[in-house]
């Protein structure tokens, strides 16, 4: 479990892409009690019936060869039985693991999403929803009780079988002559108790099948290659950076064949604040990912102090990034452990000091128990505006020291904690080389310049006052967020 849960660490974010949270969930916990199941108490009991299994056949070639070897045609039989209901029964338990898997994956969809399928009156559809994924669990769990229902009868069948023709064969062989009665009575006993551990094996069948389902999910994860690798032989950043950031001709998508960002150039020299503005869908978002490297790009390079940031060891070069994302993400806890994220380096006085930059001191100290408040899962017990403070202290507490990227940090806060943040972010832009990603252009009066995305493509560069005369792409979004409350009337073509 825990290098199945260090490897899921390390994968990029186009796996979590591809992959429900409620999948990766089962796999970590079902699917791994499975196997676990089997290797405490499958794997000990198997031996030790194998070895019981052996050691009789031998006794039984010992004493008689030929009642022997009709015991043993049995065996093959036994065999091509166990391969046929292997078949059925793996393919069983491979859908009770996928449908519980889409199980875990709707709960926690839906639990999350309450709020909304209550305020809808949804909760009739969810349920009808759930009640069908259930009774698909419910039926392949069925089918897996039917194979293993049946296949322990086989063996019985298989059992008797063996045991006629002993009697027949042994009756014979006494008639004739080349057996004794007393021999043949004690075949008796021991194919009798030569089947007791094949169908203890048969009932460590349905545990075997349930654990090689189980395992073949675990290893599509381990298995799964990190797309993001470092460098066998990696460049190392000085251990103080200037921030220079550069990108040439930088080329991406989720899906190579369709680009998010196409052919972008620009440079950031180092201590310069920057905007990045455009519609949703312009590619914003993504360029934040791949300068962090959550993805890679697929053409161009990305340029650190004019080193390229996959010549970096991922963890180094993040050393020096620090991001607000738009949706605050909160761990259950305390307030202090969700801002240093148990960063022992990061001491109560640096702490407090990130809060006090980042202005969330004044709500902290509201809080029963100040930083040591009890954080529930996800932050619920915490305002959306709260959420972002506290996310915007844990980047200020990292102290970064390249950059500070806010991937439209205020996009959920309200006129009050967006002022709050814009005061800290002037304290915190000074000096650093910085990204600002903001749908409001409120959020970017302090910036030194803005760089326009269109549709992937940097369609503008400069600063405000710059772009605002050249009446272009940026004007326009600037006249249609401020025309209204400044009263500007004059179009902008």
């Amino acid at each position: 479990r825990m290098k199945l849960f260090g490897h899921v660490q390390s994968m990029s974010l186009s796996f979590f892409d591809r992959h429900p949270v409620g999948s990766l969930i089962t796999r970590l916990t079902n699917d791994v009690d499975a196997l676990n199941e089997f290797i405490t108490q499958g794997i000990v009991s198997v031996l030790a019936d194998l070895a019981v299994l052996a050691v009789i056949i031998g006794v039984m070639f010992f004493l008689d060869w030929r009642l022997a070897l009709i015991v043993t045609l049995v065996l093959p039989l036994v065999v091509a039985v166990s391969f046929f209901f292997q078949k059925i029964m793996r393919q069983t338990y491979r859908q009770v693991r996928q449908r519980l898997s889409r199980i875990n994956a709707y709960l926690n969809e839906h639990i999350s999403g309450m709020l909304v399928l209550q305020l809808f009156n949804r909760e009739g559809v969810a349920f009808e929803r759930f009640d069908d994924l259930n009774t698909s669990y419910r039926t392949a769990n069925l089918k897996s009780l039917t194979a293993f229902s049946l296949f322990f009868p086989a063996i019985n069948i298989l059992a008797s079988l063996a045991m006629a023709l002993l009697l027949y064969w042994g009756g014979r062989g006494v008639l004739a002559g080349w057996a004794t009665l007393g021999v043949l009575v004690a075949f008796i006993q021991y194919t009798e108790r030569s089947f007791q551990p094949i169908r203890d094996l048969s009932e460590k069948y349905n545990i075997l099948q349930a654990a090689m389902a189980a395992s073949e999910r675990i290893f599509t994860v381990l298995d799964a290659p990190e797309e993001v690798k470092d460098r066998p032989a990696p460049e190392h950043l000085p251990e103080h950076v200037r921030g220079e950031i550069e990108f040439r001709n930088v080329v991406f998508g989720y899906n190579p064949d369709e680009p998010v960002l196409r052919d972008v150039s620009f440079k950031i020299p180092a201590g310069q604040a920057v905007a990045v503005v455009g519609a949703t869908g312009a590619g914003k978002t993504s360029l934040i990912s791949i300068l962090a490297r959550f993805y890679d790009i697929q053409q161009g390079s990305i340029l650190l102090d004019g080193i390229d940031i996959r010549d970096v060891p991922q963890t180094q070069l993040r050393r020096h990034i620090a991001a607000v994302p738009q949706d605050p993400v909160c761990f259950s806890g305390t307030i202090a452990s969700n801002i240093r994220l148990h960063a022992e380096q990061i001491s109560d006085a640096e702490m407090r000091r990130a809060a006090e930059i980042a202005n969330a001191a004044p709500f902290i100290e509201r809080l029963l128990g100040t930083y040591d408040y009890e954080v529930r899962e996800r932050g619920t017990n915490l305002s959306v505006g709260q959420r972002q403070l506290l996310a915007f202290a844990r980047a200020v507490a990292f102290n970064p020291e390249v950059m500070l990227v806010l991937d439209e940090a205020t996009s959920s806060v309200d006129t009050e904690t967006e002022a709050l943040i814009q005061t800290a972010l002037e304290r915190l832009l000074e000096g650093r080389t910085s990204i600002v990603i903001a749908h409001r252009l409120s959020t970017i009066r302090h910036v030194d310049r803005i760089i326009v995305l269109h549709k992937g493509h940097l369609v503008e560069d400069g600063t405000h006052e710059e772009l605002l005369a050249r009446r272009g792409y940026y004007a326009r979004l600037y006249q249609l967020q401020y025309a209204e409350e400044q009263g500007a009337t004059e179009p902008v073509e």
